[in-house]
């Protein structure tokens, strides 16, 4: 098992663990809960996010650097109102924030 990186947050790193997990990429989160003991620590307790099979440590790493070159793209996605009921939901979700329905693919 290698390290790979440390996250700000919880949720960094989550995000990060299901974006190598969606690529077939085996990661834990180690020392989740160390933030709890801030104040008794140093400042850099993130969530640390580790490959488990040592072969796939390289594409660990590509992966990261396109998880945060995403990260750092400003978003181009234009409004979009939901068909299941009208509400209209931010260009980066795919999915409607008040009753979950899919956004209406392009064309149909």
């Amino acid at each position: 098992m290698q390290r790979l990186y440390q996250a700000r947050d919880r949720i960094e790193a989550q995000l990060l663990l299901d974006f190598l997990d969606r690529h077939l990429v085996e990661a834990v989160i180690l020392g989740d809960y160390l933030s709890g003991a801030a104040g008794g620590l140093p400042a850099d307790i993130g969530p640390t996010l580790w490959v488990v099979d040592d072969a796939h440590l390289e594409r660990g790493r590509e992966l990261l650097g396109r998880f945060q070159a995403d990260a750092r793209r400003p978003s181009n996605a234009a409004t979009w109102s939901c068909t299941g009921c009208g509400e209209s939901v931010d260009g980066d979700f795919d999915l409607c924030w008040n009753c979950g329905q899919a956004r209406a693919e392009v064309g149909s």
